[in-house]
């Protein structure tokens, strides 16, 4: 019952009902972090903006679709959680909110990015998993401080070469796509620490070997005829895996082994920073 009375109250805009769905926040928190997931709100209450100081923001699992212009007085907000929400179209008043690190957009019906995003350039973790994505917004290239970047979950075929920019990303979720082949810009990313390219159509993988940096790379669930070679100490989680070596000619017979390890998904709660 709590649930569907808080459904029907999210549709009366009168001063009472917005208390009952708050709770009686009135005054920022010590802590500067509001957290309204799960409240049915279809708008942020305004008089969250004057809180001028605070440092973290949380609507997820809502029915928002569109932000106030007022959200820009937010000028010290760290992080802003906006996934499992309605919006078609990220709200440009976000792209004000310079100081942001931490801003969460999966689980909506983005089908694109603004340009404004570039704004962000304090910006090292960004969410856009489960959307409508059929190509990484090339703005994404432009977040000179990026280091996690989780697009998993939507329709992407490919990813634009400019990406080899994000000399800070360490991190990269790419789970559930489109992609037909593994992505060569990747293969200019000497930095990267973490791949995923689990859940998509790559038949080929070429060598990792030459990357540095790499410590994991995920890339079961794909048609592959071959695991990606990669440098010793390098975690890899799919078919022929260290734990289970390629398939290989002995005696005349064929040896494979299947990996029956799996990969837990990406943390369902959110890490605060990076």
């Amino acid at each position: 019952m709590g649930n569907s009375l808080k459904a029907i109250v999210a549709f009366v805009p009168s001063d009472e009902c917005q208390k009952y769905l708050l709770e009686d926040l009135e005054e920022m928190p010590v802590d500067k972090m509001v957290d309204l997931s799960g409240r049915q709100l279809r708008r942020l209450p305004l008089h969250i903006c004057s809180f001028r100081e605070l440092v973290k923001l949380y609507l997820s699992d809502n029915n928002l679709n569109h932000l106030p212009p007022e959200l820009e007085q937010l000028q010290n907000l760290q992080i802003l959680a906006l996934d499992f929400n309605n919006f078609k179209a990220l709200p440009l008043v976000v792209c004000t909110l310079k100081q942001l690190c931490i801003l969460y957009l999966g689980n909506n019906k983005l089908c694109s990015l603004p340009l404004e995003l570039r704004l962000l350039q304090n910006l090292k973790t960004l969410w856009i998993e489960s959307n409508c994505l059929q190509c990484l917004p090339e703005v994404v290239c432009e977040l000179s401080l990026l280091k996690t970047l989780h697009a998993g979950s939507n329709a992407l075929r490919t990813l634009p070469a400019q990406l080899r920019c994000l000399q800070e990303l360490r991190t990269i979720w790419l789970s559930g796509n489109l992609l037909s082949e593994f992505p060569p810009v990747l293969l200019d990313m000497p930095f990267l620490e973490v791949i995923d390219v689990d859940r998509n159509s790559i038949r080929f993988f070429p060598s990792l070997a030459h990357l540095p940096g790499l410590k994991l790379v995920i890339y079961d669930h794909n048609p592959c005829r071959n695991a990606p070679k990669v440098a010793k100490g390098v975690r890899r989680v799919g078919r022929w895996s260290e734990e289970s070596p390629e398939p290989r000619k002995r005696s005349g017979a064929v040896i494979e082994i299947m990996l029956d390890e799996k990969l837990s998904p990406p943390p369902a709660t959110k890490p605060e920073s990076e």
